[in-house]
């Protein structure tokens, strides 16, 4: 099949293009606003964006809370979602009003960050405290919800001992949470290594 996105149909029930980028890292979204009030949204369009400054990024696809915060701040927590905390994670995507506080209708314990204001989230393996380095606008199909991607350098990364083993970051030990196309969800629960000279010879 061959469709042009906004100008020809894919026929098809539901729109494919999620699905055709896949698995996309999950990212829970930890930011306060200007008065300080804490607010926690996943997001599935995030990842790492660059090495040497560690950089990350998440696109708000029309959640404007996450946004405006980093926006107004310039600061945001990216915590990398395991598994286990799946429903914790639904919860935190509910339309919630502005202000209110998805760590408490999630029931999560807020942890304090070392380098930001944003807190971490009390069982969650990684936390990463970034930055907002820039701000990219995105086109929307409503102007009242805009969007944009936020890229941020990474100022300080907690990594949970327990997951650590041989000297590296074992992700089996947590199993990172992806999304997939449509309601689908997958996680890693084992890896497999090849080096790039492995084909060279």
């Amino acid at each position: 099949m061959f469709y042009e996105p906004g100008k020809t149909s894919h026929n098809l029930p539901h729109d494919p293009f999620k699905a055709c980028v896949a698995p996309r890292p999950i990212g829970w979204i930890s930011t306060v606003d200007k008065a300080g009030r804490p607010n926690l949204a996943p997001y599935s369009f995030f990842n790492a964006v660059h090495g040497n400054p560690p950089m990350v990024m998440f696109s708000s696809g029309g959640s404007v809370d996450s946004l405006r915060n980093a926006r107004d701040t310039g600061e945001f927590v990216a915590a990398v979602a395991p598994k286990s905390m799946l429903r914790e994670i639904n919860f935190c995507s509910a339309p919630l009003p502005p202000g209110e506080d998805e760590f408490e209708y999630a029931g999560l314990e807020k942890m304090p960050a070392k380098c930001v204001k944003p807190h971490l989230i009390k069982g969650v393996p990684i936390h990463m405290e970034c930055e907002v380095f820039q701000i990219v606008e995105l086109p929307s199909a409503n102007p009242e919800k805009p969007c944009a991607m936020v890229i941020g350098t990474v100022v300080g990364l907690h990594i949970d001992d327990a997951i650590i083993r041989d000297g590296m970051v074992d992700i089996t030990l947590f199993e990172p949470l992806a999304r997939l196309g449509y309601q689908e969800y997958a996680s890693i629960s084992e890896t497999f290594t090849v080096k790039r000279e492995d084909f060279w010879k």
